[in-house]
């Protein structure tokens, strides 16, 4: 083993433990985690980050899936949106590609009002390729039959991805029915974007997806284990009588689970800026505080209805401080890897770590 082999297990095990802190204290987070870690083999965030950093070049398109609408108020909720905008950022300072937002007409005035703030353009998905520093955002149907063709569309005129990566969009049950988190149907209410998700799964698209509970795109790659222990999940878990309860049936084969999953998404923001050698890739607090102000300004809700910048129910002091800690991590093991290369080596020497 080398000193960069263990860190980036290490730095990256921290990661998930930021993402994966639980201020509720009923463990779901931990249950999700435990399944997914068995599932990857290795800390999700730096493996999603590195997926990223071997696959993705100059000028290569991405999809970003997100938007989840919230009953009764029909209003999306915080919690993907924000993270996503703020990862289009990231990824176009990373590594200059072209990201297409996908996300249901709820989110659209959050998605454009987070733009404005992140110092990049918005052109159409079409002209996407002809501007530097330009993303794209899309509002997808609600009608399946609807989604089926406008991802045909949407392929034909972009083309093909190199990466798509789902943050807190939901997805079907194995009966074609969305839930929320407690087992309410939401069919009608959300963006069928788990069609694309198919269609760039099945081509062998890069593919990463970030949920938070089970209900979201992906979360399928760890379905036995959601469906054990994840309330509401299994056979007859749901309340809207389908009987297959609100585990997806949408699968990848890159998973980030955590507490929020904007907090998930924020571990894989902090694993790529340490991959890239470049703390500035991702945000700081003050920038994390007023993406979520901003967000709050144009509509978008925390998940228990209230109309204030908060996602899952938790503030912007917490948020802020989970992304300042995942900042330090960054900063110090970039800034001591010299400084501490003796006690790495003699950490390697005895063992522990290989086995």
């Amino acid at each position: 083993m080398t000193q960069e082999e263990l860190t980036l297990e290490n730095l990256g095990s921290s990661l998930d433990d930021l993402a994966n802190l639980d201020p509720r204290g009923y463990g779901v987070c931990k249950i999700l985690y435990k399944g997914a870690r068995a599932y990857q083999g290795e800390p999700l965030t730096m493996n999603a980050a590195k997926k990223l950093c071997a696959t993705l070049r100059q000028d290569d398109l991405v999809y970003l899936i997100s938007g989840f609408v919230l009953r009764p108020y029909k209003k999306a909720e915080t919690d993907g949106i924000i993270s996503t905008m703020l990862l289009a950022r990231c990824l176009i300072k990373a590594f200059g590609v072209r990201p297409v937002v996908i996300c249901p007409e709820e989110c659209m005035p959050a998605a454009k009002g987070l733009a404005s703030i992140l110092g990049v353009h918005l052109t159409d998905a079409e002209e996407l390729m002809s501007i530097p520093l330009t993303m794209s955002l899309v509002s997808f149907p609600k009608d399946i039959a609807a989604a089926e063709a406008f991802s045909d569309h949407l392929l034909a005129g972009t083309g093909m991805p190199r990466a798509v990566i789902s943050i807190e969009a939901p997805g079907s049950n194995t009966d074609g029915v969305y839930h929320n988190a407690i087992g309410k149907e939401v069919t009608e209410l959300e963006a069928k974007t788990d069609v694309l998700w198919e269609k760039l799964y099945n081509a062998g698209v890069l593919n990463i997806a970030i949920g938070d509970l089970g209900n979201e795109i992906g979360m399928g790659a760890i379905g036995d284990h959601i469906a054990k222990y994840i309330p509401y999940a299994g056979n007859g878990g749901c309340e809207c009588g389908c009987g297959a309860g609100i585990l997806v049936k949408t699968k990848t084969d890159n998973i980030i689970t955590a507490t929020v999953s904007d907090w998930g998404c924020y571990g894989m923001m902090a694993a790529i800026a340490y991959l890239k050698r470049d703390l500035d890739l991702f945000h700081d607090a003050d920038f994390q505080k007023r993406a979520m102000e901003k967000a709050a300004e144009c509509g978008v809700i925390d998940m228990y209805g209230w109309a204030i910048p908060a996602i899952d129910g938790i503030g912007t002091e917490m948020t802020c401080a989970i992304v300042t800690a995942m900042r330090g991590c960054v900063e110090y093991s970039l800034k001591l890897q010299d400084t501490c290369s003796t006690w790495f080596a003699k950490t390697i020497e005895k063992g522990f770590f290989e086995a």
